[in-house]
């Protein structure tokens, strides 16, 4: 289990990637592309696009309030959990193996914001990851080298704590 100390926090809030405003723009840029979403609203507006992402991260909440259920049915589950604030080893795996087979969605059971981290250190180069900038927009990350080293970099933010630890900090 790795937690963001409060003192990285700031290095989260600016767009890991290119902040849009109007989702219409990211769908223009995106045909040919292999997509990745994190967050349900993003994937909610993939689907209904037409678009659905080689790769979901969902969590049935936005801004920590329940959202309808995203589902694609036709793709595997992946089912973990994660708190918020947090990476725990079992949504680091999901993303490593979820880069390698599209046509999966990672249910998170917590929550997935911080998710963008180890999928982009996943993703294969070339992939777009787009995920909510909380009322801002939808950010489009395109996976390449120094994106990767960028991820890798803020990855090492993370501190690593026990697992007791871990269950007393967030209470699963």
């Amino acid at each position: 289990m790795r937690i963001l100390p409060a003192w990285h926090r700031h290095l989260f809030k600016e767009p890991f990637g290119t902040l849009f405003i109007s989702f219409e723009e990211v769908l223009r840029l995106i045909p040919g592309k292999t997509v990745f979403s994190v967050g349900d609203v993003v994937t909610a507006n993939l689907l209904k696009a037409g678009r659905p992402p080689e790769v979901a991260v969902v969590d049935g909440h936005t801004m920590r309030q329940p959202y309808p259920g995203v589902t694609i049915p036709e793709y595997r589950q992946l089912l973990v959990k994660n708190p918020a604030g947090g990476l725990t080893e079992e949504l680091i795996k999901a993303t490593q193996t979820a880069a390698t087979q599209p046509g999966t969605v990672i249910q998170v059971e917590g929550e997935e914001d911080l998710a963008v981290v180890p999928l982009a250190m996943h993703a294969p180069l070339g992939t777009v990851i787009l995920y909510g900038q909380p009322g801002k927009g939808v950010v489009m990350l395109t996976i390449t080298p120094a994106t990767k080293k960028r991820a890798e970099d803020l990855f090492t933010c993370f501190e690593k704590v026990g697992t007791s630890t871990a269950r007393e900090v967030f209470n699963f």
